[in-house]
């Protein structure tokens, strides 16, 4: 069973191509990608990122994380604070890797993908700065309505032992 749905479509593309200043035709102008040997519009490596606006679990989902309950101020802040909160919890010792596509087939417009995310590995490795670092995957497996797997997405993250202070 999908853990989400994610509607792959031009408007989708066109935007994405156009945040990352993408100028190929081949993301939007449906003549020429026909012309071209994958047959029609397709979307750009890094799109099935954008997949997380569709799942309701992200935490970074929507413009602006607003907390429940506005958290009581402290007396006095401490001077190099950066504890930033979102999706509810600290993520001041939190980072994101590395993110890698694997795409068996390309996206095109028109496609509905069934996301499925799992664990992958992970491991620790001693840091310099932030005490000990650990490290696991997160792999996500796209398919589309047929059940083909079209592309899998594996994003590593980070969570230091501490904070690292500057």
């Amino acid at each position: 069973m999908a853990d989400y749905e994610f509607p792959v479509d031009r408007t989708g593309i066109l935007n994405f191509a156009a945040a990352l200043g993408e100028r190929n035709r081949i993301y939007w102008d449906e003549a020429f990608a026909k012309a071209t040997p994958l047959g029609g519009v397709i979307a750009p490596p890094t799109f099935a990122v954008s997949s997380a606006l569709w799942n309701p679990s992200y935490g970074l989902r929507g413009i602006r994380q607003i907390p429940e309950r506005p958290e009581p101020a402290p007396e006095r802040a401490p001077a190099a604070a950066s504890t930033t909160k979102s999706g509810g919890g600290d993520s001041s010792r939190l980072l994101h890797g590395e993110q890698r596509f694997e795409y068996h087939q390309p996206l095109r417009p028109g496609m509905r993908l069934a996301a499925q995310t799992r664990a992958g590995r992970s491991w620790q490795k001693d840091g310099k700065r932030g005490g000990t670092l650990r490290f696991s995957e997160s792999i996500t497996e796209y398919r589309d309505e047929r059940g083909e797997l079209i592309v899998t997405a594996t994003s590593v993250g980070i969570i230091t032992e501490k904070a690292v202070q500057g």
